[in-house]
């Protein structure tokens, strides 16, 4: 569903009305004098998943070969260290 606002709230509000796009995946319909003249809404609304479809869908997958943990380490042994970093901690 839809939330409907004014153009002058859209403009005044609105870059908390594109984090709630962004982030809330809400949909708002602008009105400019009761006519409906804009939607704003996710630009790819099929991408995002909930907590509870990740998790079944990464349980679906099973578990990662006998081999994933040793190759982890073998990566992590391999990798150069990284000296002394260039900015105060």
């Amino acid at each position: 569903m839809s939330e409907r606002v004014t153009a002058t709230e859209a403009a005044r509000k609105f870059s908390d009305i594109l984090n709630r796009v962004r982030y809330g995946h809400e949909t708002f319909v602008v009105l400019r004098a009761g006519e409906e003249i804009a939607k704003i809404s996710p630009a790819h609304p099929g991408q995002s998943v909930t907590l509870r479809e990740l998790i079944q869908r990464l349980s679906q997958r099973g578990s990662p070969d006998s081999r994933f943990a040793a190759d982890l380490e073998e990566i992590q042994a391999s990798q150069p260290p990284i000296g002394d970093v260039p900015w105060p901690s």
